[in-house]
């Protein structure tokens, strides 16, 4: 299996870059695992789900970001568990945590975001985790694409534990609007849940239409990914992306 491309600007001011979407569990396993298979995949974006919240939940996440050679660029508890990861070649150029409407008796939701450049190329970035009750899972599916409208930027990736199937129809509503990296370009694995037996695609990395998805999937054969650190890190298997992202004002 051919490796997916290096980081890059381009001399057009374009940007490659590997975009990573993980569940870490609040990082109750093997953290060591974790930030390994994190460094392997040298990303320049990890999109994490459930990140620390609660005691000491900053020096946790940074502790982590530190390991994987990466630092915070926003995200945590006050996201409620989304958290964006960054590598030192990103400019930020701005960031915002939303919290969704609490239902009762359901847990708090949230959207960690940023708009970052790479080189001429501005990307807003979002980290998810939704519901995992059907009909709310759905709304949030709407305010996901709300917020990355909102963000202003013409373009934009998005990732995270969705909590749904391709089938389901809040990963359709996803893949409607944005392109679903996996089935665009697919790379590597497709099922992220769980890593002792992988059977379903519940995790994924979506993009608007003006990037271009040079492949996307689990990290399978990524040199430096072990098995066996895949299962210790956490319940999750990650998904990496590589994007090429036009300069601003290219199409």
């Amino acid at each position: 299996m051919a490796l997916l491309p290096e980081s890059r600007t381009d001399p057009d001011g374009s940007a490659t870059l590997r975009v990573l979407s993980y569940n870490v569990r609040s990082l109750r396993d093997d953290t060591a695992a974790l930030a390994r298979v994190i460094r392997a995949c040298a990303p320049d974006l990890v999109l994490v789900q459930e990140a620390p919240r609660f005691f000491r939940w900053r020096k946790k996440l940074a502790r982590l970001a530190r390991a994987a050679d990466l630092v915070i660029l926003t995200g945590g508890a006050p996201a409620a568990g989304p958290a964006i990861l960054c590598g030192l070649r990103a400019t930020v150029e701005r960031t915002e945590d939303v919290l969704l409407p609490l239902v009762p008796g359901h847990h708090r939701r949230g959207f960690a975001t940023a708009v970052v450049r790479f080189g001429g190329a501005r990307l807003g970035v979002l980290s998810c985790h939704l519901s995992l009750h059907t009909d709310e899972r759905l709304e949030q599916a709407g305010m996901l694409l709300d917020r990355l409208s909102a963000l202003g930027v013409e373009h934009a990736v998005a990732g995270g534990d969705l909590n749904d199937r391709p089938t389901g129809r809040t990963f359709r509503r996803l893949a409607g609007s944005l392109q679903d990296c996996w089935a665009t370009a697919p790379w590597g694995g497709e099922h992220t849940s769980t890593p002792l037996d992988p059977h379903q695609r519940i995790d994924a990395i979506f993009a608007t239409r003006g990037v271009q998805v040079l492949g996307c999937g689990v990290p399978l054969e990524q040199p430096g990914v072990t098995q066996e650190d895949l299962r210790a890190a956490t319940d999750h298997l990650p998904v990496l992306a590589a994007l090429k992202v036009p300069a601003a004002g290219q199409s």
